[in-house]
């Protein structure tokens, strides 16, 4: 049986990467007679991977030159500590949109490096939404943190914000969706395990200028300059996972961009969403104006039904489709290698539910 596979992360990948990646791990063909993951990374042929990456993360979203595009270790996580690390000034503060838990986490960690302040929330309403929120002009801002997609509540900013404050970004679970005028931001950075390729690696698109403002010392591994100077190769990358987010990003490329994958993602979402409004049985959790279209969340408006669904879910080969365990309910996350029909397939088992 096919299974439709909707885990938020790691998730869903290209049916080529799944298999390009494969191939190169019993023998890579650009290394003959070699695995992969045994080849060292100081090789010509991965420094190529490496440089073709780049290149294809710069082409697919128009990255201005005056960015550099780094590899790094320790997922999205990490960033949240090297953000402040690199940026917070001791006499300035950090602004943070807090969205969701991932926001919420980037935050506790910011507090260590110095001032932070929360400008906007939507906690008190459970992260339903968006919430709106001003600078102050006036004050001294280091840097303000958004999170543009929140994976466990299913909410989105769709438009690039403006502000004359350096702007950074986390856009772990929605990179690569949707264009993005990058010349807005300072610093995009993004988990590679939801649009991108496995665990292992993340991405960082810089803007030049932005760093060497602080007066604090860095450790290397810490410090964004450290991996701009050595190309991603301070120390060993992560060599598969590198490979296979390349091979992803040639999917991308063979198949429209990020403008074919906008509309294709849109596409998905509605297709879902009209039939969770139309069902009597299911609802929604995220106001509608704020709606994700990569990971879309819902509840039955009788819990004591959720096992019956989850089983058909299950007997349709559906996974993935429990929401988080902070939050319940169901969430389907339908990244770029989400086709329609396997969310098609999800919403005719909505339909035959029954209760």
């Amino acid at each position: 049986m096919k299974k439709h596979n909707f885990s938020s992360g790691p998730s869903i990948l290209p049916a080529s990467t799944i298999e390009g990646a494969a191939n190169a791990v019993k023998e890579w063909d650009d290394f003959g007679g070699l695995s992969l993951i045994e080849v060292s990374h100081r090789s010509s042929a991965f420094v190529a991977v490496v440089d073709e990456a780049v290149q294809s993360i710069k082409e697919l979203l128009n990255v201005p030159s005056n960015y550099d595009v780094v590899f790094l270790h320790g997922g999205a996580s990490l960033q949240f500590c090297m953000i402040p690390y690199n940026l917070l000034k001791e006499d300035e503060k950090a602004l943070y949109l807090d969205t969701g838990t991932w926001s919420s986490k980037a935050i506790k960690e910011a507090k260590l490096f110095g001032d932070t302040e929360v400008i906007a929330s939507s906690k008190a309403d459970n992260f339903n939404h968006i919430p709106t929120f001003e600078i102050n002009n006036d004050d001294a801002i280091s840097y303000l943190h958004i999170t543009t997609n929140n994976t466990i509540y299913g909410t989105q900013i769709y438009q690039d914000v403006d502000t004359n404050v350096p702007l950074i970004a986390d856009m772990s679970s929605d990179i690569f969706s949707r264009p993005v005028d990058v010349s807005k931001y300072d610093i995009i950075y993004a988990g590679a395990q939801k649009n991108l390729g496995p665990a292992g690696v993340s991405i960082a698109i810089i803007k030049q200028g932005i760093l060497g403002k602080t007066a604090r010392p860095i450790p290397s591994m810490l410090n964004y300059q450290t991996h701009i100077d050595k190309d991603s190769m301070f120390n060993t990358p992560p060599v598969f996972a590198i490979y296979t987010s390349l091979l992803t990003l040639r999917w991308l490329k063979e198949n429209g961009g990020v403008e074919a994958m906008k509309d294709r993602n849109e596409a998905k979402a509605k297709l879902l969403y009209d039939e969770i409004d139309r069902h009597p049985l299911f609802e929604g959790t995220a106001n509608k104006a704020d709606r994700s279209k990569m990971n879309i969340t819902f509840i039955l408006k009788d819990k004591a039904f959720e096992e019956a669904f989850l089983a058909l879910c299950e007997s349709k080969g559906i996974s993935g489709i429990k929401g988080h365990r902070s939050v319940g309910g169901f969430r389907a996350s339908i990244y770029n290698a989400m086709s329609i029909e396997s969310v098609q397939h999800l919403v005719n088992c909505i339909q035959e539910f029954k209760g």
